[in-house]
């Protein structure tokens, strides 16, 4: 037997509901009773973007059985709702912000290893393995497929909006508030390893001359082994640093 709720999505939640159904209350039929959370991924919202629920003006957890002719209101993080004995269903992120990210984005992974952040990325990860590290390691799993953070193991995930490196790691830094974590330049671009002051000597074999001659100050990634030193590549990834925290 077909039943109904009224439903309303509230601020960015609206990215995912179809035009005619945003910033507005609508009608939604099922057949069998449901929990919420499926209900609200059902529509194309997923978990992972959802903090505040509320049926008939109480707030309920995932868990909470839908039967029918319920008027619902769903918000998303940071949702400024002055009422008493609210469920937060929103995990708290890890501190500072770490991430495992998809294949589509091996550029914002440079970005955000660039900022100093813990990023997981390889371009042969498939979705079991992503949603096992997001599970497993507490990560935050960035991602363009919003199937992918429906997935039940995933609690913690970013769906990007923006297809553009450069707004998507505004996206992220505005979503985490990443001003407030990073550490720039301590992090490997390449493999996301620890960079690491070295002696000139334990490297002089490995410089080019012109290297070895003009420089002295050196710089080494704990896991690949690639050597770094502040000279003209330096000198745009700071201005390039700079021109994205402007940016957020």
């Amino acid at each position: 037997m077909t039943t109904h709720v009224q439903i309303q999505f509230f601020t960015r939640l609206n990215d995912f509901v179809a035009v005619d159904k945003r910033h507005q209350a609508f009608d939604f039929a099922f057949i069998k009773p449901r929990s919420i959370k499926d209900l609200i991924e059902s529509i194309g919202v997923p978990h992972t973007e959802v903090d505040i629920v509320l049926v008939d003006d109480k707030s309920v957890d995932f868990h909470y059985l839908v039967t029918g002719g319920e008027r619902i209101k769903v918000y998303p993080h940071a949702s400024r709702l002055a009422l008493p004995g609210l469920i937060h269903n929103l995990p708290s992120n890890p501190s500072p912000p770490r991430f495992v990210l998809d294949v589509h984005l091996g550029r914002l992974a440079g970005y955000l290893r660039m900022l100093g952040f813990d990023t997981l990325y390889r371009n042969d990860y498939d979705d079991p393995t992503l949603a096992q590290i997001s599970q497993l390691e507490q990560r935050i799993l960035v991602t363009s497929d919003r199937r992918l953070l429906m997935r039940k193991q995933v609690s913690l995930g970013y769906l990007m909006r923006s297809h553009n490196p450069r707004r998507q790691i505004k996206e992220l830094m505005n979503r985490y508030q990443l001003h407030r974590h990073s550490t720039q330049l301590v992090r490997c671009r390449d493999c996301n390893g620890i960079i690491r002051a070295v002696d000139k000597q334990e490297i002089v074999a490995q410089l080019l001359p012109l290297t070895r001659k003009y420089y002295q100050s050196f710089y080494q990634c704990e896991d690949c082994k690639k050597i770094f030193w502040k000279g003209s590549h330096y000198q745009r990834m700071q201005a390039l640093i700079s021109s994205i925290m402007a940016d957020a």
